[in-house]
């Protein structure tokens, strides 16, 4: 089915008002669970192929961030459902004020390789809690991935209101045309600007999740808590993460200890060859590798560097004295090289940041509240951190989005609910006692008095 009657389709069942009864929400994101549940040796074996994902790994950071966002959303649906009432201003008594949420309609949701199945159906619970169809789009460089879903998930969604369509960028182009009600992407900047541009021709709202640079800074603390937690962060998924550290500002005294330290966390974490680990991914492809390679020689290679192309193989790899102004520092890096570089102190790594573009998120490494507080205070970023690097994403009821250049709008419990709502404002007010007349001209000195009063 071509993408103009796949959306005639799914807006005519959504006309029918099928989408809308809690007990229809409910029953997709049980049905979600199920699949999830019955189905995690086929989802873990697809993420295998197309990563190297451990079925550990898959589990975490697929599998169980979306199960615990359908149960959130389960948890407090009737709730985010509920009218809210608004207060009314005397001079409009009697009168009764509230809002109401109700769903756009059909929306899209683009999904990107390197989480290529959480980063689907994570913003899906929201699409299903607040009442909407979706067409769903994987990405087609995470191809088994894609397939899986393409199957399972007409199995356990009603197929007449969730669809699944695959294919490269021609079709990512052809649904771009279509008025959907809303369009969410998650992905590269290059592509955020593309869909962004193709939504405005129909007035379509969109949610950009893209990515940057995320700093870690570290200039307190444990330092050697502070590796592990950094290169569990870092590497996790071969460091192909939005929200992964993509470098490490510190202070020139704790930066040799801190590079050993990471290179002690990696020997932990991975063995004395993360080749031969089963927790250790793959780059996505050879073209992402040959890129990654390319930015070696940007720096000095500390710990690390070992790679192989058949293999798409490229060792965490830890690099100092790294120029500000090379490759390595002008885009994210998504994949497993981490720069350290120093700066005097915290001052000055927050006007490091600050003279960047705002990052997805950014990470502090420190005990002292003095340290903490300026650094929320003074960083821009989708999202901060203290002392963890890319963990805040489990908590369900933090709403997770970015920036600027790290994207537009925001999601996870509730604010995905909202995020595929359109909230709208009621007024009610009985005929029966005319109030308003004091409004309505001719305006005498008494009437303007009154009216000066009330109002």
């Amino acid at each position: 089915m071509g993408a103009a009657r796949l959306l005639a389709a799914q807006r005519r069942y959504f006309g029918s008002g099928a989408t809308r009864p809690a007990a229809w929400r409910r029953g997709q994101l049980d049905a979600l669970l199920r699949l999830l549940r019955d189905r995690e040796e086929d989802l873990t074996r697809a993420l295998a192929q197309d990563l190297g994902k451990s079925s550990t790994e898959a589990f975490l950071s697929e599998i169980a961030v979306v199960r615990a966002e359908a149960g959130h959303a389960l948890k407090h649906l009737d709730r985010w459902m509920a009218p809210e009432r608004i207060p009314v201003p005397g001079g409009l008594r009697p009168a009764r004020a509230w809002t109401q949420a109700r769903p756009l309609g059909s929306v899209l949701i683009i999904g990107p390789w390197n989480y290529p199945m959480q980063l689907v159906l994570a913003p899906l619970v929201g699409a299903l809690a607040a009442g909407n169809t979706a067409v769903l789009k994987p990405s087609e460089l995470a191809a088994s991935t894609s397939r899986v879903l393409a199957r399972l998930v007409p199995q356990f969604l009603d197929p007449e209101a969730v669809a699944v369509v695959e294919g490269g960028p021609e079709t990512t182009t052809d649904l771009l045309a279509q008025p959907f009600n809303h369009v969410f992407y998650t992905g590269g900047e290059r592509v955020g600007k593309i869909v962004m541009r193709a939504a405005a021709e129909h007035l379509t709202p969109v949610t950009l999740e893209l990515g940057g640079k995320s700093p870690a800074v570290v200039v307190g603390g444990d330092l050697r808590v502070a590796a592990r937690r950094i290169a569990y962060g870092k590497f996790m998924n071969a460091a192909q993460t939005c929200v992964a550290p993509d470098y490490v500002l510190t202070t020139p005294d704790a930066a040799p200890v801190l590079a050993e330290a990471l290179a002690d966390a990696v020997r932990e974490f991975y063995g004395s060859d993360p080749r031969a680990s089963a927790d250790y991914g793959r780059i996505i492809n050879e073209h992402h590798f040959d890129r990654l390679v390319g930015l070696l020689s940007d720096g000095t290679v500390v710990s690390g560097g070992r790679h192989e192309r058949a293999g798409r193989y490229l060792e965490p790899t830890v690099l100092r004295d790294v120029d500000p102004a090379s490759a390595l520092m002008q885009e994210e890096i998504f994949g497993p090289l981490l720069p350290i570089l120093e700066v005097q102190d915290l001052d000055e790594a927050i006007g490091f940041i600050g003279a960047r573009p705002h990052p997805l998120a950014a990470y502090l490494f420190s005990d002292r509240d003095e340290d903490l507080r300026a650094f929320t205070d003074g960083v821009q970023a989708g999202g901060l951190a203290h002392n963890v690097c890319t963990v805040q994403l489990a908590v369900p009821g933090l709403p997770f989005g970015g920036v600027g250049a790290s994207g537009t709008g925001s999601y996870h419990g509730r604010q995905s609910f909202t995020t595929f709502s359109h909230l709208q404002s009621v007024f009610s007010k009985p005929s029966g006692l005319d109030t308003l007349r004091l409004a309505y001209p001719p305006f005498g000195p008494f009437k303007r008095r009154l009216l000066r009063r009330l109002l």
